[in-house]
């Protein structure tokens, strides 16, 4: 960042001069992404000023950057004709992402007034899907080659596309009726005599994904194989677009950020800038549960409020048991979210929960060893440090138990795991605990 405060800086020197020129050669070299920081540091004249400063390729490319919200608060104060200018410049797939907030009569100005009629084309034909399938991320910009043609004939399609296509990663085989036949690498194609048939040099063995597939299925793949770009194909096997590592990414950033937010409490997919209601909805329900948690322990602890009086350093010891517990089974929740994302969990049930059993086991009989050393230094009596650490000892073993078998079940169910996590173990542990710690102490104290 200390690049961008001091071109954020100059920026701000160059707009109290009213110099266009000057803010054009300082960004010239930055991304639009640092452009689009600077921005967001700026007020409403300034960005305005900037953008103005800047040509319309570099403008559209920033506006990818913004979030929804911002871009569309932008787009609002543009005619259809500068928007369609702006969708001139994108890929098909980031101008229909663009396009898909705006109303559909705007739609149709916008496209109609496209210079390149080409790419208004392939933008009617990504508009009807959903957002979060694998049509909705595709780009129709893409090379692809006849199986019956020469690697002369390639190469002057790559030549002649090649305007149209930001980045080349690979050629996609079709077939005279457009089905996805494989793929060939611009390696081949380089090291390949003029006259060598495409159809002797492609690769059959390729993974695609059909339009309706959802984002999830497309990254977990493209995961999975580690694939720079992945073709899209329609129920025939025609090939109808590709999707590009870049915008799986953005899936993937922003399902781990959902699964973060579940796994604090929060019920909603928010941002920062969000009013503060929709924050408070959004936090409200697992705060309330807690509350109720609390309340149930609280309840739960009067029950046993005639031992705390016999042996109130018994009470020392209730933030200790109901401490490991939570954070034992957020640690087991934490693993299994692991495993159920990357599609590794074990199939054997068995297996898993002896793993888990083992693992609890050992940590157990540590964790208890100490805390008995611990509470015998502390000048506690023998029968205390005994409860202590035993009780210790269950609660880390059942903490394993459900913080491993919640996420499981809920998967199963086809919820998503992620609500196992944060305010729900840790709640569920610290009544387990509780339950755990005053009946041992009945047991072996009283």
């Amino acid at each position: 960042m200390p690049i961008i405060k001091e071109v954020f800086e100059t920026i701000e020197t160059a707009i109290a001069e009213n110099n266009t020129t000057s803010i054009a050669q300082i960004t010239e070299d930055l991304h639009p992404a640092d452009i689009c920081a600077i921005l967001q540091e700026m007020d409403e004249v300034q960005q305005d000023f900037i953008l103005k400063s800047l040509d319309i390729e570099i403008v559209a490319l920033v506006l990818t950057e913004f979030d929804e919200d911002a871009q569309q608060t932008f787009l609002k104060s543009k005619t259809s004709q500068e928007i369609a200018n702006y969708i001139d410049c994108l890929d098909s797939d980031d101008a229909v992402d663009m396009l898909k907030p705006l109303s559909i009569q705007m739609r149709e100005e916008v496209v109609a007034l496209m210079k390149k009629r080409e790419k208004a084309r392939n933008i009617t034909q990504l508009l009807p899907y959903d957002a979060d399938t694998a049509g909705g991320l595709m780009a129709k910009e893409m090379i692809r080659a006849n199986v019956n043609w020469n690697v002369l004939q390639c190469i002057e399609e790559i030549r002649r596309q090649a305007e149209k296509v930001e980045k080349i990663y690979s050629i996609y085989v079709v077939d005279n009726k457009g089905i996805l036949l494989g793929i060939v690498s611009l390696k081949k194609i380089i090291l390949s005599a003029d006259n060598t048939l495409i159809a002797d040099i492609f690769e059959e063995d390729i993974r695609s994904v059909a339009t309706h597939q959802t984002e999830i299925e497309v990254a977990d793949l493209m995961r999975k194989y580690d694939l720079e770009t992945l073709p899209v194909v329609n129920v025939q096997g025609k090939l109808l677009g590709r999707i590009a590592i870049d915008d799986v990414v953005d899936v993937i950033t922003e399902q781990a950020e959902l699964e973060r937010q579940l796994m604090s409490g929060i019920s909603a997919d928010i941002e920062e800038d969000d009013n503060l209601f929709v924050l408070s909805r959004a936090r409200l329900p697992w705060l309330i549960i807690g509350m109720f948690g609390g309340i149930s322990g609280a309840n739960f602890i009067g029950l046993f409020e005639k031992d705390l009086i016999l042996v109130p350093a018994m009470a020392f010891f209730i933030p200790l048991i109901t401490a490991t517990g939570g954070n034992v089974g957020i640690q087991s929740s934490s693993i299994i979210l692991q495993s159920l994302a990357n599609k590794t969990i074990f199939n054997d049930m068995s297996k898993r929960l002896l793993k888990v059993f083992l693992v609890a086991l050992i940590n157990g009989i540590i964790i208890a060893g100490i805390v008995f050393g611990f509470v015998i230094i502390m000048g506690e009596p023998l029968k205390l440090a005994l409860v202590v650490s035993l009780a210790l000892f269950f609660v880390i073993i059942l903490a394993s138990f459900t913080g491993t078998i919640t996420p499981i079940i809920l998967n199963k169910l086809k919820i998503n795991p992620a609500l196992a996590s944060g305010p729900f173990i840790t709640t569920a542990n610290d009544l387990l605990g509780l339950a755990v710690y005053f009946l041992t102490a009945r047991m072996l104290y009283f």
